[in-house]
């Protein structure tokens, strides 16, 4: 079983099925067809607001359309330094659209109104960029989550000063889990005016969508999704595992076992003389630090995702189908690790012992 990403998880069977069962016939392509008609009708139920869902491929084209429907080339998007959108996009929202990416140094990877307000200056100014979205990850590229009211009041400061707000919700499942609330509370009543959904990160076979719930946004967002790449030709096969993913609480349940393994996780490498927990663990994501030298012999027996060398900071996900024997064997593995370098480091150390007087 791997934890470096839950990308590397395998497909739910709900997903496989519902992909099976939309392969009779024919039907119009493009989105066209009447499993996509009815995912955009689910998530309006589910959100209690006339949100446009249009099915994409994957979490980069998403966020991606979303800036570009928010902001034009040479504008603004305040974000947080360690935002997904920032170190994980590779350059794409700078490269496609053209924007520029106001970030901001954060402590646990959450962006507040302070925090946002370093970023909005000059306003006016025709030599300063134009700041037009404010973008979070939720949960963080760190695994924290953020609260309802500090989802609301980043939305309010945002649209006080006509900025949209974007949550890359590639994890979002696992942050309604965390919060124990629907993806109503935590969109459309938190102000929310594009959301990244995401499915594949949850279960599903490449299968995200981005949500338009601010009005107008909807009114170029279809070419804007072919010209970004992200129309798939036989996009009921997209649309009917988001379908799947939300007609029920396949969503919720899988993120709610994620985030369960990972809290597991978390205590058991916890409790590893020298393994320090880095940040809470409130998603499906922990991190730690290790003692020198430790993830170089974790790395003979599993794949170890170093995410900051220079602290010995690791990364573990958990997905839908992870274990609890596999968890508890990875935290074997880490207490072995750790136990296999000190005694290593005690065996190479000088006797500096006193010898007795005689």
């Amino acid at each position: 079983m791997s934890f470096a990403s839950d990308n590397d998880a395998g497909v739910h069977p709900a997903a496989l099925a519902a992909i099976t069962a939309a392969n009779v016939g024919a039907a119009p392509a493009y989105g066209g067809d009447e499993i996509s008609m009815r995912l955009d009708e689910r998530v309006r139920e589910l959100l209690g607001v006339p949100a446009r869902t249009l099915a994409t491929l994957n979490g980069t084209g998403t966020n991606v359309m979303a800036v570009q429907l928010a902001a034009q080339p040479g504008d603004g998007v305040i974000c947080a330094e360690r935002s997904h959108l920032a170190v994980d996009e590779a350059g794409a929202p700078e490269r496609v659209a053209g924007v520029k990416l106001l970030t901001v140094p954060t402590a646990d990877g959450k962006l507040t109104p302070e925090l946002a307000a370093t970023r909005y200056e000059r306003i006016g100014v025709v030599h300063a960029v134009r700041p037009r979205l404010v973008s979070v990850a939720q949960p963080t590229e760190l695994g924290t989550v953020y609260t309802l009211d500090e989802l609301r009041s980043l939305g309010d400061w945002a649209h006080e000063r006509e900025l949209l707000l974007h949550v890359d919700g590639a994890r979002l499942a696992n942050a309604a889990a965390a919060l124990g609330v629907g993806l109503r509370e935590l969109t459309a009543d938190a102000g929310a005016d594009l959301v990244s959904f995401g499915g594949t990160k949850g279960g599903l076979l490449g299968a995200e969508a981005l949500v338009l719930l601010t009005p107008g946004l909807d009114e170029t967002a279809e070419r804007l999704r072919k010209q970004s790449l992200q129309l798939a030709a036989k996009t009921r096969f997209v649309s009917a595992q988001l379908l799947a993913y939300v007609e029920g609480d396949l969503w919720l349940r899988n993120a709610a076992h994620a985030n369960a393994m990972a809290r597991r996780l978390g205590d058991g490498v916890a409790a590893v003389p020298g393994v320090a927990i880095d940040q809470p663990v409130e998603s499906n994501a922990v991190f730690a630090t290790l003692p020198p030298g430790a993830a170089d012999l974790l790395a003979q027996r599993r794949r170890v995702v170093r995410w900051d060398e220079r602290r010995r900071l690791v990364r573990w996900m958990c997905a839908w189908d992870s274990r609890p024997e596999d968890v508890d064997r990875l935290a074997a593995d880490v207490a072995r690790a750790c136990a296999e370098l000190a005694s290593s480091t005690s065996d190479a150390a000088p006797d500096r012992r006193i010898a007795p007087q005689r």
